[in-house]
Protein backbone atom coordinates (compact mmCIF):
# COMPACT_ATOMS: atom_id res chain seq x y z
CA UNK A 1 0.00 0.00 0.00
CA UNK A 2 2.92 2.14 0.91
CA UNK A 3 5.02 1.59 -2.08
CA UNK A 4 1.73 1.99 -4.40
CA UNK A 5 1.05 5.48 -3.07
CA UNK A 6 5.09 6.17 -3.15
CA UNK A 7 4.70 5.27 -6.51
CA UNK A 8 1.94 7.94 -7.32
CA UNK A 9 3.03 10.38 -5.73
CA UNK A 10 6.37 10.07 -7.19
CA UNK A 11 4.46 10.53 -10.86
CA UNK A 12 2.17 13.17 -9.96
CA UNK A 13 5.47 15.30 -8.57
CA UNK A 14 7.44 13.81 -11.95
CA UNK A 15 4.54 15.39 -13.87
CA UNK A 16 3.85 18.32 -12.21
CA UNK A 17 7.82 18.93 -12.69
CA UNK A 18 7.17 18.78 -16.54
CA UNK A 19 4.54 20.50 -16.62
CA UNK A 20 6.22 23.42 -15.02
CA UNK A 21 9.40 23.14 -17.84
CA UNK A 22 6.81 23.11 -20.70
CA UNK A 23 4.56 26.00 -19.60
CA UNK A 24 7.10 28.84 -20.25
CA UNK A 25 7.90 27.15 -23.67
CA UNK A 26 4.93 26.98 -24.93
CA UNK A 27 4.05 30.47 -24.21
CA UNK A 28 6.84 30.97 -25.66
CA UNK A 29 6.14 29.65 -28.64
CA UNK A 30 2.10 30.82 -28.81
CA UNK A 31 3.44 34.31 -28.06
CA UNK A 32 5.77 34.17 -30.92
CA UNK A 33 2.46 33.46 -33.43
CA UNK A 34 -0.01 36.37 -31.94
CA UNK A 35 -0.09 40.64 -31.81
CA UNK A 36 0.55 42.43 -28.82
CA UNK A 37 -3.31 42.74 -27.96
CA UNK A 38 -3.44 39.35 -28.08
CA UNK A 39 -0.23 38.47 -26.06
CA UNK A 40 -2.08 40.74 -22.76
CA UNK A 41 -5.78 39.38 -23.62
CA UNK A 42 -5.22 35.75 -24.28
CA UNK A 43 -2.03 34.93 -22.56
CA UNK A 44 -2.29 31.07 -22.63
CA UNK A 45 -5.10 30.75 -25.51
CA UNK A 46 -3.88 29.56 -28.69
CA UNK A 47 -3.90 32.47 -31.53
CA UNK A 48 -6.99 33.37 -32.84
CA UNK A 49 -5.06 34.45 -36.11
CA UNK A 50 -1.72 32.55 -36.49
CA UNK A 51 1.26 35.51 -37.29
CA UNK A 52 3.60 33.01 -39.07
CA UNK A 53 5.13 36.50 -41.08
CA UNK A 54 6.56 36.86 -37.32
CA UNK A 55 9.08 34.75 -37.77
CA UNK A 56 9.65 36.04 -41.21
CA UNK A 57 10.10 39.70 -39.57
CA UNK A 58 12.30 38.46 -36.67
CA UNK A 59 14.58 36.69 -39.10
CA UNK A 60 15.31 40.56 -41.19
CA UNK A 61 14.64 42.81 -38.86
CA UNK A 62 17.69 41.45 -36.49
CA UNK A 63 19.66 39.46 -39.71
CA UNK A 64 19.30 36.20 -37.58
CA UNK A 65 20.83 34.36 -40.31
CA UNK A 66 24.19 35.88 -39.74
CA UNK A 67 24.23 35.60 -36.06
CA UNK A 68 22.99 32.24 -36.26
CA UNK A 69 25.89 31.37 -37.93
CA UNK A 70 28.42 33.27 -35.74
CA UNK A 71 27.03 31.73 -33.32
CA UNK A 72 27.40 28.31 -34.30
CA UNK A 73 31.00 28.70 -35.42
CA UNK A 74 31.71 30.64 -32.40
CA UNK A 75 30.25 27.43 -29.99
CA UNK A 76 31.46 24.64 -32.46
CA UNK A 77 34.67 25.81 -32.46
CA UNK A 78 35.03 26.70 -29.07
CA UNK A 79 33.57 23.12 -27.88
CA UNK A 80 36.44 21.82 -30.01
CA UNK A 81 38.98 23.39 -28.53
CA UNK A 82 37.99 23.12 -25.19
CA UNK A 83 37.86 19.04 -25.64
CA UNK A 84 40.92 18.92 -27.36
CA UNK A 85 42.45 20.71 -24.11
CA UNK A 86 40.28 19.02 -21.18
CA UNK A 87 40.51 15.53 -22.21
CA UNK A 88 43.79 15.27 -22.16
CA UNK A 89 44.42 17.22 -18.88
CA UNK A 90 41.92 15.23 -17.23
CA UNK A 91 43.74 12.15 -18.14
CA UNK A 92 47.02 13.35 -16.87
CA UNK A 93 45.57 13.82 -13.48
CA UNK A 94 43.50 10.61 -13.48
CA UNK A 95 46.27 8.74 -13.43
CA UNK A 96 48.38 11.10 -11.38
CA UNK A 97 48.09 11.11 -7.41
CA UNK A 98 50.82 12.96 -6.01
CA UNK A 99 51.47 16.71 -4.79
CA UNK A 100 51.62 18.12 -8.35
CA UNK A 101 48.82 16.89 -9.32
CA UNK A 102 46.37 17.79 -6.66
CA UNK A 103 48.20 21.31 -6.78
CA UNK A 104 46.75 21.63 -10.29
CA UNK A 105 43.49 20.32 -9.32
CA UNK A 106 43.56 22.87 -6.51
CA UNK A 107 44.42 25.54 -9.25
CA UNK A 108 41.52 24.38 -11.88
CA UNK A 109 39.21 24.62 -8.69
CA UNK A 110 40.41 27.69 -8.20
CA UNK A 111 38.75 29.13 -11.36
CA UNK A 112 35.04 28.71 -10.10
CA UNK A 113 35.97 31.39 -7.51
CA UNK A 114 36.45 34.46 -10.33
CA UNK A 115 32.97 35.70 -11.40
CA UNK A 116 33.27 35.85 -15.02
CA UNK A 117 32.54 40.14 -14.78
CA UNK A 118 35.94 40.53 -12.50
CA UNK A 119 37.77 39.41 -15.88
CA UNK A 120 35.96 41.62 -18.28
CA UNK A 121 38.13 44.65 -18.40
CA UNK A 122 41.84 42.38 -18.03
CA UNK A 123 39.90 40.37 -21.23
CA UNK A 124 39.41 43.25 -23.28
CA UNK A 125 43.15 44.79 -22.74
CA UNK A 126 44.19 41.61 -23.99
CA UNK A 127 42.04 40.99 -26.88
CA UNK A 128 43.04 44.74 -27.65
CA UNK A 129 47.06 44.00 -27.14
CA UNK A 130 46.88 40.82 -29.70
CA UNK A 131 44.68 42.61 -32.33
CA UNK A 132 41.58 40.59 -31.66
CA UNK A 133 38.86 43.14 -30.50
CA UNK A 134 36.04 42.82 -32.33
CA UNK A 135 36.54 39.30 -33.92
CA UNK A 136 35.10 36.31 -33.45
CA UNK A 137 38.78 34.47 -32.98
CA UNK A 138 39.04 35.72 -29.70
CA UNK A 139 35.77 34.72 -28.16
CA UNK A 140 36.84 31.12 -30.20
CA UNK A 141 40.00 31.25 -27.65
CA UNK A 142 38.60 33.00 -24.83
CA UNK A 143 35.42 30.89 -24.14
CA UNK A 144 37.39 27.24 -23.84
CA UNK A 145 39.80 29.71 -21.42
CA UNK A 146 36.88 30.21 -18.92
CA UNK A 147 35.07 26.31 -19.76
CA UNK A 148 38.45 24.27 -18.78
CA UNK A 149 38.13 24.68 -14.91
CA UNK A 150 34.53 22.69 -14.80
CA UNK A 151 35.55 20.66 -18.07
CA UNK A 152 38.77 19.52 -16.70
CA UNK A 153 37.08 18.38 -13.10
CA UNK A 154 34.50 17.07 -13.95
CA UNK A 155 36.30 14.66 -16.58
CA UNK A 156 38.85 13.88 -13.97
CA UNK A 157 35.95 12.44 -11.91
CA UNK A 158 34.86 9.93 -14.97
CA UNK A 159 38.14 9.24 -15.94
CA UNK A 160 38.87 8.11 -12.84
CA UNK A 161 35.78 5.40 -12.73
CA UNK A 162 38.18 3.45 -15.28
CA UNK A 163 39.14 0.06 -13.68
CA UNK A 164 42.51 0.17 -12.88
CA UNK A 165 43.05 -3.22 -14.30
CA UNK A 166 42.09 -2.73 -17.59
CA UNK A 167 44.64 0.09 -17.85
CA UNK A 168 47.21 -2.45 -16.84
CA UNK A 169 45.93 -4.91 -18.94
CA UNK A 170 46.29 -2.15 -21.94
CA UNK A 171 49.55 -1.37 -21.09
CA UNK A 172 51.02 -5.05 -20.87
CA UNK A 173 49.36 -5.08 -24.54
CA UNK A 174 52.10 -1.99 -25.70
CA UNK A 175 49.40 0.27 -25.59
CA UNK A 176 51.11 3.89 -24.94
CA UNK A 177 49.92 6.93 -23.42
CA UNK A 178 47.65 8.00 -26.77
CA UNK A 179 46.14 4.47 -27.27
CA UNK A 180 44.96 4.03 -23.49
CA UNK A 181 43.42 7.77 -23.75
CA UNK A 182 41.73 6.96 -27.17
CA UNK A 183 40.64 3.49 -26.64
CA UNK A 184 40.58 2.98 -23.07
CA UNK A 185 39.49 6.70 -21.07
CA UNK A 186 37.66 8.40 -23.48
CA UNK A 187 35.36 5.09 -24.69
CA UNK A 188 34.82 4.51 -20.96
CA UNK A 189 34.33 8.59 -20.13
CA UNK A 190 32.23 9.27 -23.18
CA UNK A 191 28.89 9.77 -20.88
CA UNK A 192 31.64 12.79 -19.00
CA UNK A 193 32.70 13.61 -22.65
CA UNK A 194 28.68 14.23 -23.96
CA UNK A 195 27.69 16.15 -20.38
CA UNK A 196 30.89 18.24 -20.54
CA UNK A 197 29.79 19.15 -24.63
CA UNK A 198 26.11 19.66 -23.53
CA UNK A 199 27.02 21.72 -20.95
CA UNK A 200 29.21 24.13 -22.68
CA UNK A 201 27.60 24.47 -25.37
CA UNK A 202 24.41 25.72 -23.64
CA UNK A 203 27.04 28.50 -21.46
CA UNK A 204 28.71 29.31 -25.05
CA UNK A 205 25.26 29.66 -27.02
CA UNK A 206 23.84 31.80 -24.30
CA UNK A 207 26.99 34.11 -23.85
CA UNK A 208 26.15 37.56 -23.54
CA UNK A 209 28.32 40.08 -21.78
CA UNK A 210 31.59 39.04 -23.42
CA UNK A 211 30.43 38.79 -27.02
CA UNK A 212 28.57 41.99 -26.69
CA UNK A 213 31.88 43.82 -25.34
CA UNK A 214 34.36 41.87 -27.21
CA UNK A 215 32.87 40.71 -30.11
CA UNK A 216 31.03 43.91 -30.82
CA UNK A 217 27.40 44.56 -32.51
CA UNK A 218 28.90 44.40 -35.93
CA UNK A 219 26.07 42.52 -38.28
CA UNK A 220 28.96 40.79 -39.94
CA UNK A 221 30.70 39.23 -36.22
CA UNK A 222 27.77 39.57 -33.73
CA UNK A 223 26.08 36.30 -31.93
CA UNK A 224 22.71 35.99 -31.99
CA UNK A 225 22.05 36.87 -27.93
CA UNK A 226 23.50 40.16 -29.08
CA UNK A 227 21.69 40.65 -32.96
CA UNK A 228 18.11 39.34 -30.84
CA UNK A 229 17.85 43.25 -28.63
CA UNK A 230 18.02 44.47 -32.31
CA UNK A 231 14.26 43.74 -32.75
CA UNK A 232 13.27 46.28 -29.29
CA UNK A 233 12.37 49.53 -30.07
CA UNK A 234 9.92 51.68 -28.68
CA UNK A 235 7.18 50.03 -30.18
CA UNK A 236 7.85 46.81 -30.12
CA UNK A 237 6.27 43.86 -31.45
CA UNK A 238 6.39 41.07 -28.40
CA UNK A 239 5.20 38.67 -30.96
CA UNK A 240 8.29 38.97 -33.42
CA UNK A 241 10.46 39.18 -30.29
CA UNK A 242 9.00 35.96 -28.89
CA UNK A 243 9.68 34.52 -32.79
CA UNK A 244 13.24 35.88 -33.03
CA UNK A 245 13.64 34.10 -29.85
CA UNK A 246 12.61 30.87 -30.40
CA UNK A 247 14.29 30.96 -33.56
CA UNK A 248 17.58 31.51 -31.79
CA UNK A 249 16.60 28.33 -28.96
CA UNK A 250 15.55 26.23 -31.73
CA UNK A 251 19.64 24.78 -32.57
CA UNK A 252 20.43 24.87 -29.55
CA UNK A 253 17.62 22.50 -28.45
CA UNK A 254 17.87 20.57 -31.02
CA UNK A 255 21.67 19.77 -30.71
CA UNK A 256 20.83 18.80 -26.80
CA UNK A 257 18.48 16.74 -27.88
CA UNK A 258 20.69 14.79 -30.25
CA UNK A 259 23.66 14.76 -27.29
CA UNK A 260 21.48 14.03 -24.70
CA UNK A 261 20.26 10.83 -26.50
CA UNK A 262 23.48 10.27 -27.59
CA UNK A 263 24.80 10.13 -23.48
CA UNK A 264 21.90 8.06 -22.65
CA UNK A 265 22.63 5.33 -25.31
CA UNK A 266 26.42 5.28 -23.54
CA UNK A 267 25.08 4.68 -20.18
CA UNK A 268 22.97 2.31 -21.56
CA UNK A 269 26.03 0.50 -23.32
CA UNK A 270 27.87 0.99 -20.65
CA UNK A 271 25.43 -1.16 -17.71
CA UNK A 272 24.98 -3.69 -20.79
CA UNK A 273 28.61 -4.57 -20.63
CA UNK A 274 29.15 -4.08 -16.66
Amino acid sequence: MRKSKGGLLATVLSWSYALLLAAPLYYLVVSALKSNIEIFTRPFALPAQWLWENFGTAWRTADLGRALVNSVLISGVAIVVTLCLAVPAAYALARTDNRLARMITGTFSAGFLIPPFAALIPTVVLAIELGLFGTREFQMLFLPASALPLSVLLLTQFMRTVPPALVESAALDGAGHWRLLTRVFVPIARPGVVSVTILQLLTFWNEYLFSLTITGTAPDVRTVQVALPTIVADATNLGVLAAGTVLAVLPVYVAYSIMNRRMQEALTAGAVKG
